[in-house]
């Protein structure tokens, strides 16, 4: 599965993004498909994750502002970002767990100037 992430930018505090990934085929949809992000100096961290017929994870930095959605239809998973933050600049991944293997996109950086 090759997973094709795009999306990001500069942006201002406050302002909005939406990240969008594309997996090159049908990921089961009890499967989960998520997104992470890694800032410079920092291990890489869990944004949200989508598992179809359940509510989504959030981490606690980015819940009640970041929402993440998924169309099985169109093998993407979405994540829409709003009231962003400097803490929130880090280049963001695409990740989707299936058939018992990990898949990774290739990041999309996104910066948050104050």
């Amino acid at each position: 599965v090759q997973l094709q992430a795009s999306g990001g930018g500069l942006v201002q505090a406050g302002g909005y993004l939406r990240l969008s990934c594309r997996a090159s085929r049908s990921i089961f949809s009890g499967d989960p498909m998520s997104w992470y992000r890694q800032a410079p100096g920092k291990s890489r961290e869990l944004v949200a994750r989508k598992r179809s017929g359940r509510d989504p994870d959030y981490s606690d930095s980015v819940n009640g502002r970041f929402t993440i959605w998924r169309d099985n239809a169109k093998n993407t998973v979405t994540l829409e970002m709003k009231s962003l933050e400097p803490r929130d600049t880090a280049v963001y991944y695409c990740y989707a767990k299936t058939d018992g293997h990990q898949y990774w996109g290739q990041g999309t950086q996104v910066t948050v100037s104050s």
